[in-house]
């Protein structure tokens, strides 16, 4: 198995060692999986479970004091599921799998989704705020959660972030992308970025798979993973697929992202124009 998995773009990080680690270990879990779903869901899982990410446990806190998660699934057959605006919900890609597995949906959101996950036997009442997001939380001196007019000043001052989790991984033949995020630092309470929509955050056919992390709303403006995966089937090597969609993300908006590009036989690529991104892979 083939697996390449990142844990975020965006500025310096605390521990990067330590955090390396950790992204090292999740993709040393995938690559003993027997499929690209089981080994991008495994890979992603033990990421949303660290609180050194913003994904799952540690997630960042919207406006209104609570942690929403969202992820994506998609296999190289087109198949998809994903899900958003989901608190309490640590392993999101689970959730994801839910609905590309057990629905006939592609995407489902907030109350429903944390009931369908309930439904699967995923936990739906996890505690996902960190000591880290606890401790920034609390030096903010944030507005009553039931004043959206007030919500919006605050989030003007304080939304900030670009971190998300994701891997990609074949066995050669199948391919398949996972993405999953708390979303970004004081969003709006209900806000959903690029994680869940289909082509932005994360992307997926028989050429290959592209995983995004970054500033969501710039990276829907221009169809980020869609992008890189666009330049695989078109011929082009993995490397050059993420920094062409990194270059064309730059054109078009002041944005700032990263990108892992692995195609159909494992070759892997990866490009951001952040201060870091950290990226791991392994060759089953």
């Amino acid at each position: 198995m083939h697996v390449i998995a990142h844990g975020g773009a965006g500025g310096s990080l605390d521990e990067p060692e330590q955090r390396h680690a950790v992204l090292s270990r999740a993709v040393g879990a995938g690559k003993r999986k027997t499929t690209p779903v089981d080994a991008v869901i495994e890979t992603v899982r033990r990421l949303e479970s660290s609180p050194r990410f913003n994904a799952g446990v540690g997630g960042a806190i919207q406006s209104d004091g609570i942690v929403r998660t969202d992820a994506s699934l998609m296999t190289s057959d087109r198949s998809v599921g994903a899900v958003c605006s989901m608190p309490g919900v640590e392993h999101a890609s689970e959730a994801a799998r839910v609905v590309m597995e057990e629905t006939p949906h592609v995407l489902i959101a907030g109350k429903q989704a944390v009931e369908l996950a309930d439904a699967f036997g995923i936990e739906t009442n996890s505690d996902l705020r960190s000591e880290r997001t606890t401790d920034g939380w609390t030096d903010l001196d944030a507005p009553d959660a039931d004043s959206v007019a007030d919500q919006l000043g605050f989030v003007r001052e304080q939304f900030d972030g670009t971190d998300t989790v994701g891997a990609v991984a074949t066995d050669g033949d199948r391919v398949a992308a996972c993405t999953s995020t708390g979303g970004r630092w004081c969003a709006l309470a209900g806000r959903v970025g690029d994680v869940p929509q289909v082509g932005s955050g994360f992307y997926c056919t028989h050429a290959g798979g592209a995983s995004a992390t970054g500033e969501g709303e710039e990276i829907v403006r221009v169809t980020l993973a869609r992008r890189a995966v666009d330049h695989l089937e078109l011929g082009r090597n993995p490397q050059d697929a993420a920094e062409l969609a990194i270059e064309e993300l730059e054109e078009l908006t002041d944005g700032k992202a990263g990108i892992v590009v692995m195609d159909h036989e494992g070759t892997v690529g990866h490009a951001f124009n952040t201060k870091t991104m950290q990226t791991s892979s392994t060759h089953g």
